[in-house]
């Protein structure tokens, strides 16, 4: 068969194999990079038609500082034109750190004799949702270790738990998942506890460098990990997310790669990834890699923009992973939602007594630990608007369906009031003084820029309904 960007070798079949290593190099040397041409890529992307992976390619290689910013300033655009001011903000909750595979990058991997092994308990874990509903959360990520103590059905009962627990005005109002790939049965067990997003990462795409770093484990089938999605898929959950690790392989091939994912799920399930994540290697305990492929601020920043014009309507997750310069940086480029408040060690949320706070239980080192206020102050002071909306997962907009709002760009309806709605909320139970000040404000200008004076009555009205007491508002 004679290549071409739009003609994959292997063909995209549910539940089997579609990375070709040759395929992705193939489109990465065949491309040829001028200013108009990276211009006329850029253009496509405002106008919000998804990028092949050739026009991706020819970005990748834009390495000109003209070019380098005509790229940025695209992905700027393109955020304020899809997603407006808005950030969608999230804690991670570490449930357990036993792991049986042995990845060279993680301190989480079987080898390491010296981290602690813990699973919180059914009331530590209570006590942990409760101190982050005392903070305003309202939107989790449970991350369990790839061990078999980490059942469907143990990851199931915590999703339930987690629901249940109140605090006062708090509730966690979705629970997305990062653990082990499962088996379609599984995934269906996972799918019935009332998951948000089901997260995995393939890590590296690359298959030499998979099995250098995945040396032992079920981790180390990388058909499986490849596969995992589709799996559950087939079981009903059509909000996916994917990610790779950046710094173990060349950058630019796992930014096609990823792509490349993405291409299979809408060509087998009509709907791609409803997140991104792109994480770098952060220094972990008995971390043992390579630094050859490590990936500069620079480099970093370039990929997150590329990523914003590629898949225009994929939210995009910033961790704190980066350090708070970095961050700050990369939103303007694209990024939609953001952790915030975020503590890696097991049990730490509750600051437990019984539970040593100096005791090696985290996966790798954040380089933000700024409080969830923290990152909502700077958030208002950058004219962002901070959200912990959860009403398209709750309204049955997810998947297919959230695509079929969003890429008219209908989500915006919803989005913008849904995050006034939500930032009220915050300012009410949890805002400092000074953030309550700066919030009305954010409020108030992005009230000004509905339009439809109807809606505004309407937003108005559920925002003093909010006030006088009454929560979980939206549209």
């Amino acid at each position: 068969m004679k290549f071409s960007p739009q003609t994959y070798r292997i063909p995209d079949v549910s539940m089997q194999p579609f990375l070709d290593d040759d395929e992705i190099w193939e489109i990465l040397n065949k491309a040829e990079v001028n200013i108009d041409l990276v211009k006329a890529i850029v253009d496509k992307s405002l106008n919000k038609q998804r990028l092949s992976l050739a026009e991706t390619a020819v970005l990748l290689k834009a390495e000109t500082p003209e070019m380098i910013e005509l790229i940025k300033q695209g992905a700027r655009e393109l955020k304020e034109r899809v997603y407006g001011k808005r950030i969608v903000l999230f804690a991670p909750l570490y449930v357990g750190n036993y792991c049986s595979n042995n990845c060279r990058y993680c301190g989480f991997k079987a080898s390491n004799k010296n981290a602690l092994r813990k699973t919180l308990t059914k009331n530590e874990l209570i006590e942990n949702v409760k101190a982050l509903e005392e903070h305003g959360q309202k939107r989790l990520i449970l991350v369990f270790g790839e061990h078999k103590a980490y059942s469907a059905e143990f990851i199931a009962d915590t999703v339930r738990t987690v629901y249940e627990v109140k605090k006062n005005n708090g509730e966690i109002r979705r629970v997305n998942i990062n653990a082990a790939p499962f088996d379609i049965e599984g995934f269906r067990t996972i799918h019935a506890s009332g998951i948000g997003t089901y997260q995995v990462f393939q890590e590296t795409y690359h298959h030499p460098t998979y099995e250098i770093v995945h040396p032992s484990g079920k981790k180390a089938d990388y058909d499986y990990r490849l596969t995992a999605l589709d799996r559950a898929m087939e079981a009903g959950i059509d909000d996916v997310g994917i990610g790779a690790l950046f710094g173990l392989y060349d950058w630019r091939f796992e930014m096609l790669s990823l792509l490349r994912h993405v291409n299979h799920l809408e060509a087998c399930y009509n709907v791609g990834p409803h997140t991104i994540s792109f994480p770098r290697i952060q220094d972990a305990s008995e971390y043992d890699l390579d630094t050859k492929y490590f990936v500069t601020d620079a480099e970093f920043t370039r990929l997150v923009a590329i990523l914003r014009l590629a898949v225009p309507y994929t939210g995009l997750i910033l961790t704190a992973r980066e350090s708070e310069k970095i961050r700050k940086e990369v939103l303007a480029f694209g990024c939609s939602q953001i952790d915030a408040g975020t503590k890696l060690e097991i049990g730490a949320y509750a600051e437990n007594p019984h539970i040593d706070q100096n005791l090696n239980k985290e996966q790798f080192k954040i380089n933000d630990d700024r409080t969830l206020n923290q990152v909502i102050d700077e958030l208002l002071d950058s004219d962002y608007l901070p959200s912990f909306c959860t009403a398209c997962y709750r309204k049955g907009r997810t998947g297919q369906h959230f695509m079929e709002f969003s890429v008219p760009g209908f989500i915006k309806k919803f989005c913008t009031p849904n995050a006034m709605l939500t930032l009220a909320e915050y300012i009410m139970d949890y805002a400092t003084p000074e953030t309550a000040e700066k919030g009305w404000r954010v409020i108030d200008r992005n009230m000004n820029q509905l339009g439809d004076e109807q809606y505004v009555t309407e937003v108005q009205s559920r925002i003093e309904r909010i006030k006088q007491g009454e929560r979980d508002l939206y549209f």
